[in-house]
């Protein structure tokens, strides 16, 4: 990916990913299915002016749904837990 603004799609919030962010200082966003570790750190680091220590990828499976009688998926997607270093403040609050 070149471009780093096309690499995060947004925060989650979920209970789980506030629980982390809480605990770990962990920040948890959906990212685009072609990034990797790499330009996940870069781009977080870039926009957010923040120290980023770890980053874990999941690719998460799209749901099956039903609408009537016909049967089908949601996308798939994927999502980054993004570890930030010791000493920065959690800027998750202002989002």
């Amino acid at each position: 990916m070149k471009n780093i603004y096309g690499v995060l799609k947004g925060p989650r919030l979920t209970e789980k990913a506030a629980l982390l962010q809480e605990e770990d200082g962990k920040i948890v966003f959906k990212v685009h299915p072609k990034a990797n570790k790499i330009e996940i750190k870069k781009a977080v680091e870039t926009m957010f002016n923040v120290k980023v220590r770890d980053v874990r990828t999941a690719n998460m499976h799209g749901k099956q749904k039903r609408v009537g009688q016909k049967i089908g998926f949601t996308n798939d997607w994927k999502k980054a837990y993004v570890t930030l270093s010791e000493g920065e403040i959690n800027f998750a609050d202002e989002l």
